[in-house]
């Protein structure tokens, strides 16, 4: 399924026996291009998928559309588009990340094809290394996409936040893909589905990522920084907007991915 060529061995000499015209065998492809391959058939298969692509592009997109000309967002920045720009592009992330990640895994493993690949020359680490791939090329494109109909619509994002904001971003992925095969890899894929649907609705409402975290209820704003999605969205913000890099925001999405992480590694069921 991932394209990888059968390991052959060493390639004989030419004339050696049982090779009398001297042609030459190619040798396994290396771990490396392994996890390209399945990145690539990983990336390709969810952008090829309607539901996905709905839930990587269109919706997010109509968020943005949403929230700029409408007067939610009033008085907390320059403009509008400014301050909406930074949450809908964390909702990109854990649209990918977590709800089509965890989606694609857990009926990958109803369906036998984790406990196939992972007897694989690619094994179980380079398919969870090329899934991780596959949503960062994803993540690339929403990103760009994002980008530009936001320049259109007027957003005028500071030269010093891309490199805190794409950081946060790639931060940000890694948290919610080791989140999103936690659930895959330990519910029924039917209850994956219902899950991450539920709380891509619940985060991106009550989250703190496409609403900052002072316009929630007083009882979300206490615990919503210590979310992944509420570290995410206001990191975000603070770096679209001012430039700058919430240290302990970043904190946060990396404790998220190590704890999610090691709890999928204990938890993970392959089939």
């Amino acid at each position: 399924m991932n394209g990888t060529p059968a390991s052959t061995g060493p390639a004989p000499s030419p004339g050696a026996a049982g090779n009398p015209g001297g042609s030459t065998l190619s040798g396994p492809a290396t771990l490396f291009r392994r996890v390209l391959l399945q990145g690539k058939y990983e990336a390709l298969a969810m952008l090829r998928n309607g539901e996905q692509l709905i839930l990587a592009i269109i919706l997010p997109l109509l968020a943005l559309v949403g929230l700029t000309v409408t007067p939610f967002l009033d008085g907390m920045g320059a403009s509008r588009i400014n301050v909406a720009v930074p949450g809908i592009l964390a909702l990109c992330a854990m649209s990918t990340a977590f709800t089509g990640q965890g989606i694609a895994t857990g009926f990958d493993r109803r369906y036998g094809v984790l406990r196939f690949l992972s007897t694989t020359p690619l094994g179980r680490g380079g398919l969870i290394a090329g899934k991780a791939l596959s949503v960062l090329v994803v993540l690339c494109l929403q990103v760009v996409v994002v980008t530009l109909v936001a320049l259109l619509l007027g957003w005028q994002p500071p030269a010093a936040g891309w490199l805190p904001g794409l950081l946060l971003l790639v931060l940000g992925a890694g948290a919610f893909t080791a989140l999103g095969l936690l659930v895959a890899g330990t519910v029924r894929p039917e209850a994956t589905l219902a899950i991450t649907n539920l709380l891509w609705i619940l985060l991106g409402a009550l989250g703190g990522i496409v609403i900052p975290g002072e316009r929630l209820p007083g009882a979300a704003q206490a615990v919503v920084h210590y979310l992944p999605s509420g570290a995410l969205g206001e990191s975000l913000r603070e770096a679209f907007l001012g430039g700058t890099l919430n240290g302990a925001a970043a904190l946060v999405l990396l404790l998220w991915t190590v704890i999610a992480g090691a709890a999928a590694i204990r938890w993970f069921k392959w089939n």
